[in-house]
């Protein structure tokens, strides 16, 4: 999809626009009335008197739209709701068939502009998919969404569309299939998104990954018919502000069977593409940072493979050694993320990390906790650290809930003959995989995020659609202004 955010000084005459009115707005501002005729805009007043939260005017060859801004409790939920009134906008302009809209910002809520055309464009977004027949290929109409005047900094929407290329990228690289994206390709897409936005990729091969003694992701890739790979991207700006790096992990397995410990189907295995959201959001994360030009120094670790059952398939019962040197007992190969962020979390060691953060598709269990609404958050890092990221979650919308990670956790991972078992016990699935993940993260602050729920959605759902919903890019975007801005 080739969606284009821009900012303009004036919107041109007989062009469709959207005007943002403060709450209890029941007369037209000035700027709102334009050339309305008398008639139209006691239309449009009567509907703000009878509190329609958005109204539209056809004139045929163009359309005028009133937004009402939702009085809510907190700036956070206001914006939300700006973003989902740019989803309801969309369904509008895309029956009829607008290809460029104008957003004015009259209300007093200072960004409510940006957030809008945040939501018209997440709602925008289409996978082009490979449909060969025209007919059953739903064309997207809408190409330029502009804001208008001096109520955003041209600045700022040019960030915003940073940010979003990262959204897309990152959903793009989700809904593909494994035929078309194994983890040789993930990476080379990888990099060349790594030389369009501005960050550099290294990319590991097998052999580079025997050399490093990569239990983990070796043994998962064993049943592949492909070779794994071990990208490393990084974002280091001339003026990066952190002294020490800030790390993020993100599993890439590219397709997840289950491994010998097969996984069922239907409901199971058939979106199983998408188990690799946490490299998908590590890349886009790093894409908007360097298309930006944040003044971050930012690390991505990428190790990805798909876990299939044949060939020389590790098996439950086998023991492996790590990167890190610790001995992990197999007790099912479905079990098999864990092993990959284990391997690139010892490895991120090297950096002498501020603080690293994963993000993985990692347990059914956060999903039963938590559904699609939020993912579960677990790690070392100090109070402070969790609280801004906690604060971010909350202004995107990609809400976060803590899980403890308590010592007696440490029992679910216990093994008779090895180091670890990478499988807990029936309950708690979401905290023994994260107390797994502390044994190798363990020497610098660390934070765990799984992202399992909303990730990939089987129904659409507002501006985050249907598919791959790019969660944990604007968060960790967002986390990363906060950071700066403290």
């Amino acid at each position: 999809m080739s969606l284009a955010l821009a900012h303009v000084a004036t919107a041109p005459a007989h062009s469709t626009q959207v005007f943002i009115l403060s709450p209890g707005t029941t007369t037209l501002p000035a700027g709102a009335a334009g050339d309305l005729s008398a008639p139209a805009q006691q239309y449009v007043a009567t509907a703000l008197a009878d509190d329609q939260p958005l109204v539209h005017l056809n004139h045929f060859s163009h359309h005028h739209f009133f937004v009402v801004l939702a009085d809510k409790p907190t700036p956070e939920q206001v914006a939300e709701a700006l973003r989902r009134s740019g989803h309801t906008l969309h369904g509008h302009l895309k029956r009829e068939k607008v290809t460029e809209v104008f957003i004015h910002n009259l209300s007093q809520t200072p960004d409510a502009d940006l957030l809008l055309a945040e939501g018209l464009a997440l709602s925008a977004y289409q996978f082009e998919g490979y449909k060969t027949d025209a007919k059953s290929r739903t064309a997207a109409t809408l190409t330029t969404v502009s804001v208008v005047g001096e109520a955003a900094a041209p600045a700022a929407v040019a960030e915003l569309d940073g940010l979003l290329q990262g959204v897309f990228l990152a959903r793009n690289l989700v809904n593909a299939p494994v035929n078309k994206l194994n983890a040789v390709q993930l990476a080379e897409h990888i990099a060349a998104a790594g030389d369009q936005a501005g960050y550099a990729t290294d990319i590991l091969d097998l052999a580079k990954i025997e050399a490093l003694r990569m239990g983990g992701l070796l043994a998962v890739n064993l049943g592949s018919p492909e070779p794994p790979t071990f990208s490393i991207l990084e974002w280091k700006p001339a003026g990066a502000q952190n002294a020490k790096p800030f790390v993020l992990v993100g599993k890439g397995v590219v397709f997840d069977t289950g491994g010998l410990s097969l996984k069922p189907t239907p409901n199971s295995m058939d979106m199983m593409k998408c188990d690799m959201a946490g490299a998908a959001a590590v890349a886009g994360t790093l894409f908007a940072l360097a298309k930006n030009q944040v003044p971050l120094h930012v690390i991505g670790l990428v190790p990805a493979t798909d876990n299939r059952p044949g060939g020389l398939a590790y098996a439950p019962g086998d023991v492996i050694t790590m990167h890190s040197g610790l001995t992990v007992e197999i007790k099912n190969t479905d079990a098999e993320g864990r092993l990959l962020l284990a391997d690139a979390l010892s490895f991120a060691r090297k950096y002498d990390p501020e603080l690293v953060i994963d993000l993985a598709t990692l347990t059914g269990a956060a999903v039963r906790a938590l559904g699609t609404e939020a993912s579960a958050v677990m790690g070392t890092a100090a109070a402070t650290t969790k609280e801004q990221l906690s604060a971010a979650g909350y202004r995107v919308h990609e809400r976060l809930v803590e899980f403890p990670l308590w010592d007696e956790y440490a029992d679910h991972i216990k093994s008779d003959i090895a180091d670890l078992s990478n499988l807990g016990k029936g309950e708690a699935g979401q905290i023994s995989a994260a107390k797994f993940l502390e044994r190798f993260a363990e020497g610098y602050s660390w934070l765990h995020l799984d992202i399992a729920g909303p990730a990939f959605l089987t129904a659409a759902e507002s501006y985050r659609g249907k598919g791959g919903t790019g969660t944990g890019v604007r968060l960790l975007y967002e986390f990363f202004k906060l950071v700066l801005s403290a």
